[in-house]
């Protein structure tokens, strides 16, 4: 097998995406990224970052695989977990604090920090709308992010997903007080959930 068809083989196993790293993983010469890209094979959406030219350029992908340290959270999360209709206009992505990217600023999302004690808590994987795999937290610890005092979540959408998680039947409302504990929401958790159970 020749290198563009084991670049092509990455390609079918990542949903038409392949970056510097899986090639150089796999013991592939770089330069047939370039190679690929002026044979009109590939397409460079970013710094170290290819894709199929017939494919739709997945950002929330190429977001966490630029910024491997944040967590879609907030909206973003509820949006991927179907807890909102409403797509987010910027991302809101979640860092532990202490983590500095100038290049941050520049991108469409809206950053959250975290104390390093919670920034792991309710983290999980999802699959972004275009089917690849992301870094967001679950539902329980999005529900107590949207009500944190800080944040400028619209009340609709903190009302609406309350409602939608009440309903479901695979909710966890242990672990949705715990997390409330630890994020300190508790009584506005509580105060949610003694309306809708």
């Amino acid at each position: 097998m020749d290198n563009i068809e084991r670049v092509n083989e990455i390609l079918s196993q990542n949903n038409g995406i392949v970056t510097t790293s899986q090639v150089t993983e796999a013991n592939i010469p770089r330069h047939y990224l370039k190679k690929m890209q002026d044979m009109g094979l590939l397409t460079k959406v970013d710094r170290g970052i290819y894709i199929k030219p017939d494919m739709w350029e997945d950002e929330m992908y190429i977001l966490q695989y630029k910024y491997s340290r944040g967590v879609f959270s907030h909206e973003t999360a509820l949006y991927i977990h179907g807890l909102t209709d409403r797509t987010p206009m910027k991302y809101t992505m979640t860092f532990p604090y202490g983590y500095h990217v100038r290049s941050l600023k520049e991108e469409n999302v809206k950053v959250k920090k975290s104390i390093k004690d919670i920034y792991e808590l309710g983290l999980t994987t999802g699959a972004s709308p275009c089917g690849n795999p992301i870094r967001l937290y679950d539902v329980e610890r999005t529900l107590c992010d949207i009500v944190k005092g800080n944040n400028t979540c619209d009340i609709q959408i903190v009302n609406q997903a309350m409602k939608q998680y009440a309903k479901m039947p695979e909710k966890n409302i242990t672990k949705l007080f715990d997390y409330a504990e630890k994020v300190r929401v508790k009584p506005k958790v509580l105060n949610y959930m003694g309306v809708l159970l």
